[in-house]
């Protein structure tokens, strides 16, 4: 099982993800900020994945990603459901591995794990 951490300040969405991601981590964590996912992130140096929301309060995604990459190299996936011309090459900028607008697919939350993670367990 992999350690992911959804970063998502919408419950619907989070329950989502939660769902989506079920057969790779029974118990992900969870931050509704992007304080929250600095701190997790640091306290959580095992994190395999991270999905990390774009707009949120406190600290968006963008601005989040650059604290955590001053420390930690996990795998960031930008998800936004604002999605503009230029944000997919501003997350990458920013240190995101990939990005990905929603609404998506379990098929393409799939296909972006499989891509990322390397012995990924599907069931």
């Amino acid at each position: 099982m992999k350690k992911i951490l959804i970063v998502e300040d919408d419950y619907d969405s989070k329950q989502l993800l939660e769902i989506m991601i079920e057969v790779y981590c029974k118990f992900p964590l969870i931050a509704t900020n992007g304080m929250d996912a600095v701190r997790l992130c640091k306290e959580n140096p095992d994190i395999d994945f991270v999905l990390m929301d774009i707009k949120m309060p406190e600290l968006n995604g963008y601005e989040a990603t650059k604290k955590i990459r001053e420390f930690n190299k996990d795998i960031i996936i930008a998800q936004t459901a604002c999605a503009y011309l230029g944000d997919r090459e501003k997350a990458i900028a920013v240190g995101c591995n990939d990005y990905i607008s929603k609404p998506y697919s379990q098929n393409d939350l799939t296909e972006l794990l499989k891509k990322w993670t390397k012995n990924i367990i599907i069931l």
